[in-house]
């Protein structure tokens, strides 16, 4: 598969692989919520679970 970076570094694709991740939790989330609205809190719970952006892909390496 060919880069469309052109061997530039991937900061930005990682940014987004991490913003997707985060949009997919929440999704999940609010899939799993009994209420209309996803509650603040429980939007805060599945931002901040996170302890550091890329956690989910080094813990898929190991």
């Amino acid at each position: 598969m060919v880069s469309s970076t052109g061997g530039r570094s991937g900061g930005h694709d990682d940014a987004a692989l991490d913003e997707i991740d985060l949009a997919g939790e929440l999704m999940i989330a609010a899939t799993a919520s009994s209420g209309d609205r996803l509650p603040t809190e429980r939007i805060d719970e599945v931002l901040l679970d996170r302890s550091e952006p890329g956690q989910c892909d080094r813990e898929a390496d190991d």
